[in-house]
């Protein structure tokens, strides 16, 4: 994520000896397309993995929002999920580090987009205030940021702009993730045992992960960042990760998105079943 201003954390070194400047860096390298990703169509088109976080994630928010809600969108790509829920008569403000996919964010013209860093939304430019919204995503950001206490920092800054009684919700990307799905392939088994006892993601690989999760991990960082009654649900369930194989033009991909789909809603909070899959959401409550 884009560094905003200069604190002691923002250079700090996070598990698995991660520079937190080098992976900024490599996010911007990596979302601005530099490296041929395409944020947007990951969670609309590449597989059928995709259409299933993406409907599983918007069924957990609208959960917890009133009609017409206020809703802070950080580390908000392209607006994949703020354009839906602005469409739906949401008032959203999107913030993301990486210019180009604020562009695109912009070109939907329903909503807010503008540049910046979760671990600081006072910063000019945004300058957020306290109590502003009644709910703030963080679908992003925290798997970009190594170290516990940046990670803690963009969650106070969540908690900060929320209004009392307000919703949190925040993604990790779990462990075993880096281990199902297409992610296996992408570093040797001697870095298996960092990424599932610690979390601590490769630095020698494509994707700019800083730290992978683990449900439990997740929600006592929701819980000291000084959330209440946080819950961590599975975003795509058990069979998520299998459909990263499966094009979304394949016949058989919407029979097997509704399949899995009905086991990620059954199973979402069962205890040791979130962390199978890809991605967990912590939500919790600012206290009143």
């Amino acid at each position: 994520m884009e560094s905003t201003e200069s604190t002691e954390s923002l250079g700090s070194t996070g598990t698995g000896g991660h520079d937190q400047l080098a992976v900024d860096a490599r996010v911007q390298e990596y979302y601005a397309g530099l490296t041929g990703w395409d944020e947007h169509a990951r969670l609309t088109a590449r597989s059928a993995q995709g259409p299933l976080e993406h409907l599983r994630t918007q069924e957990l928010v609208r959960e917890r929002l009133a009609p017409g809600a206020r809703v802070l969108d950080v580390g908000g790509a392209t607006g994949v999920h703020a354009a839906p829920l602005a469409a739906d008569g949401y008032d959203v403000v999107l913030v993301d580090p990486v210019a180009a996919q604020v562009a695109r964010a912009a070109e939907h013209g329903t909503f807010v987009a503008r540049v910046g860093d979760a671990r600081d939304l006072a910063a000019p430019g945004l300058d957020l205030a306290d109590d502003a919204f009644d709910a703030v995503l963080l679908l992003g950001p925290l798997y970009h940021l190594a170290a516990r206490a940046d990670r803690l920092r963009a969650l106070r800054e969540a908690v900060r702009v929320t209004r009392p009684g307000g919703t949190v919700v925040a993604a990790g990307i779990t462990r075993l993730a880096a281990l199902v799905g297409g992610g296996y392939e992408q570093f040797a088994p001697p870095a298996w045992q960092a990424v599932l006892e610690r979390g601590e993601a490769p630095s020698d690989i494509a994707f700019p992960a800083a730290h992978f999760h683990d449900a439990a991990e997740l929600a006592g960082e929701a819980a000291e960042a000084g959330l209440s009654d946080v819950v961590v649900h599975g975003v795509e369930g058990p069979a998520g990760g299998a459909l990263e194989r499966v094009a979304l033009a394949a016949p058989e991909a919407p029979a097997l998105v509704d399949a899995a789909l009905t086991l990620a809603r059954a199973l979402s909070t069962t205890p040791g079943v979130p962390d199978m899959s890809q991605h967990v959401l912590a939500i919790g409550t600012v206290a009143p």
